[in-house]
């Protein structure tokens, strides 16, 4: 392995003052090992702060596993594809959805030893959202947590870190796809129709609002799937669907059986705006088609976000129509599907030899 040397180098003193910080000096990539334990970690490790004449510093990690020490079970020095402007937004991350007032900009940028400029660019390539944005998205996940819990609506405004019912109502708007007191009774008065049937794949359910189709969901029973979308919104109306939900059931059945067909259904995505943009990315790769979650992310131009664009994928409800199916882990593992792995294999096979 071809070893990286740090273009810029911080003092012995300042990479010690880092450890206690727990903040990596900007542009300096380097490990402290502890001669006590044989152990080297990242900077940015939570672990024991060592006594100063015990500790060592390497540039690489390959130059303190050359010296006999190995790696730190926690912050997986060697790990591929880890490194400290990853660690430092991670941190950042952590910040945003722990503390009630949410940290400015320059100080998370402080914290992680980077300028402000810098850190959002660097921020926005793993998580794909700015620490604004995202910070935006906790907040009204917070919202939805407090009602759901009982809040009255006022209290889960302020709870949640909003200044003004205004912005909150506007969030929840896109979040939450209601008003935050129709969320706090379960979409009390929400009318969510829905049209059951059984598919090569199962029994499977399309429900929707007059947005648009809202989830599509495959079970082993028809109760089953009346029992998740009403669990899903406890207070709404279930009617069984018009011609226009009948359409869109049927409009799904074909696709399973013929996917060359192509599937083009309204819908009524309800997510943080970061889900949006990777499920409105997923509506883009066409059927026969497959990408990793790395490929993915870098599309959406957040080369370090895989991990993140992973978790939106599997917060997806929307089977088929929202084609998470379509994205495989580097190593061509099918990795996991919220409607079962035999399902996500059925679909690429009968996709794949549609194409060909």
């Amino acid at each position: 392995m071809t070893k990286t040397r740090n273009t810029f180098r911080s003092t012995d003193e300042q990479r010690w003052q880092a450890v206690l910080d727990r903040r990596p000096p900007a542009d300096d990539g380097f490990v402290y090992a502890v001669e006590t334990t044989g152990v080297f970690c990242l900077p940015g490790c939570a672990s024991r702060r060592p006594n100063r004449s015990n500790v060592r510093f390497f540039e690489t990690a390959e130059d303190a596993k050359s010296a006999g020490f190995r790696p730190c079970r926690r912050c997986r020095p060697d790990r591929k594809g880890t490194d400290l402007a990853t660690a430092a937004v991670t941190r950042a991350c952590r910040r945003l959805e722990q503390e009630d007032v949410e940290p400015t900009l320059p100080e998370l940028a402080a914290e992680a030893g980077y300028s402000p400029a810098h850190f959002q660019k660097l921020f926005k390539s793993c998580i794909g959202l700015s620490p604004k944005q995202y910070a935006k998205g906790i907040r009204a996940k917070r919202m939805g947590a407090a009602l759901l819990e009982g809040s009255t609506v006022t209290d889960a405004l302020y709870e949640s870190g909003y200044g003004a019912a205004s912005r909150a109502y506007e969030a929840a708007t896109d979040t939450l796809g209601m008003t935050p007191s129709r969320y706090r009774s379960g979409a009390n008065g929400e009318t969510i129709r829905f049209a059951t049937a059984t598919s090569a794949l199962g029994p499977v359910i399309v429900a929707g609002t007059r947005r648009g189709v809202c989830a599509v969901e495959f079970g082993e029973s028809r109760n089953e799937l009346l029992r998740l979308i009403q669990a899903r919104f406890p207070g709404a109306v279930l009617q069984s669907a018009g011609k226009a939900f009948e359409s869109w059931l049927s409009a799904l059945l074909t696709f399973i059986e013929t996917p060359q067909a192509g599937l083009d259904l309204p819908l009524d995505i309800q997510g943080t705006a970061f889900q949006q943009r990777v499920w409105n990315a997923l509506l883009k790769i066409p059927a026969g088609e497959t990408m990793t979650y790395s490929e993915l992310a870098r599309r959406l131009g957040m080369p370090r976000g895989a991990r993140a664009v992973a978790s939106a994928i599997a917060a997806n409800r929307i089977a088929l129509a929202v084609p998470c199916h379509r994205v495989i882990r580097k190593d061509g593992d099918l990795a996991d599907y919220r409607w079962g792995v035999a399902r996500k294999r059925d679909l690429l096979a009968r996709e794949k030899a549609a194409r060909t």
